[in-house]
């Protein structure tokens, strides 16, 4: 069963040569690897193994997928860009593929050229190109204006699509299963790797195609590390551990946070530090409201941490969008100006790091933006994260 929705897929291509044209742009290259997958994932629901690729876009004609040997015949099976183009520069170095056609830059952009001159080009994710891919680019369109339309096309995956929230809300689902699985585990004696393997299994038994993030486990001390991926570590009696899993359907992610009493009862001042870590979830939540801006989404929850003594542990801000990517853009910090719109989807994550007692503590939850506020995307855990301890 593909990941992808034709219509869908179609008028994102449609999107993109909008811009093209607003911006006089002849094609876009949009740069994509299994580590900066969305820009690409979100023109194709496809990824490549081993390889690093890109998407390029013409204003007129039939979008190619640049890639290498390995995954062009996966591409071509599960993409919703089927054309293919081989280049070096994708391809696992110093690794030979003789009944493979390769060309090189050169010869894709004069193929390019034969449907009319090249003039300007428009770049998705320099940024995350590596060097060699850059200058490639660079030196085969020499004369060629080379334009940044990264912001551009990202803002065209702020606001979710009904067939993108559709997805969402499924991860969310497979998510909170996982979470019951893993909360489940937490008990003295178990390995955080047994934790991990329970939320993973769950997921993947319902049908998650991957992971947004490595499954975070961490217990005592190991919570301080922010996003601590599970070890071999035995949690003990009296210790809390740090729980968080982001499970993909059809590429698009859920993801759930929690800091639980490895004994199954918080001590009094744990279940102290967890009301307040609850009661700026509620402030946060309460404020994701279409036309406010990260600073004033911010701003309750901080002010709250000040009081609570809190604020010098503080490591993230309290919300950012959830899509393709965990934490995607716009980011909601003390400093942000974009505002809240119906139809984005946002995730309220609480924490701080570093405590002397409580060491790090998070809980995260996500939330679907309407005209009249926040509906949570897992009610399930939207109840658990604002209930009284």
């Amino acid at each position: 069963m593909p990941y992808y929705d034709n219509i869908e897929h179609a008028g994102r291509l449609e999107k993109v040569r909008e811009l093209l044209n607003k911006n006089d742009l002849d094609f876009a290259l949009v740069y994509y690897d299994e580590f900066n997958l969305a820009n690409g994932w979100y023109l194709t629901a496809w990824c490549p193994q081993f390889e690093s690729g890109a998407v390029l876009v013409p204003r007129k004609g039939e979008a190619l997928i640049l890639g290498g040997p390995e995954s062009e015949p996966f591409a071509r099976q599960d993409s919703a860009i089927r054309e293919t183009r081989n280049l070096p520069v994708f391809m696992v170095p110093d690794e030979e593929y003789p009944n493979a056609v390769i060309i090189s830059f050169k010869e894709l952009f004069a193929e390019l050229g034969r449907k009319g001159k090249i003039r300007r080009a428009g770049i998705v994710g320099a940024d995350q190109m590596p060097v060699s891919v850059y200058r490639q680019v660079e030196a085969n369109l020499k004369g060629v204006e080379l334009v940044d339309i990264t912001e551009n096309f990202l803002s065209l995956r702020y606001v979710k699509s009904e067939w993108e929230r559709k997805q969402i809300k499924k991860a969310f689902k497979i998510t909170d299963k996982a979470a019951e699985a893993m909360m489940a585990k937490v008990s003295p004696g178990v390995r955080e790797c047994e934790v991990a393997a329970a939320g993973e299994a769950t997921a993947r038994a319902l049908g998650a195609n991957g992971f947004a993030f490595k499954t975070i486990v961490g217990s005592g001390r190991r919570s301080n590390a922010v996003v601590p991926t599970s070890m071999d570590k035995i949690m003990k009696p009296g210790e809390m551990v740090m729980l968080g899993l982001s499970a993909r359907w059809k590429g698009y992610s859920g993801v759930f946070g929690n800091t639980l009493p490895v004994s199954g009862e918080y001590t009094p001042a744990q279940a102290e530090c967890m009301r307040h870590v609850r009661e700026v979830l509620r402030m946060t939540r309460d404020k994701l409201k279409p036309g406010l801006a990260g600073k004033e989404i911010d701003k309750p929850g901080r002010e709250y941490f000040k009081k609570a003594g809190y604020m010098k542990y503080l490591v993230c801000p309290f919300a950012h969008t959830i899509g393709i990517m965990e934490a995607e853009g716009p980011f909601f910090g003390p400093n942000g100006t974009d505002e809240l719109k119906p139809g984005m989807t946002v995730c309220v994550d609480v924490s701080f790091f570093g405590h002397p007692e409580f060491n790090g503590v998070r809980i995260e939850t996500g939330y679907e933006i309407t005209e009249t506020g926040a509906v949570p995307l897992s009610p399930y855990m939207d109840k658990m994260l604002t209930s009284k301890i």
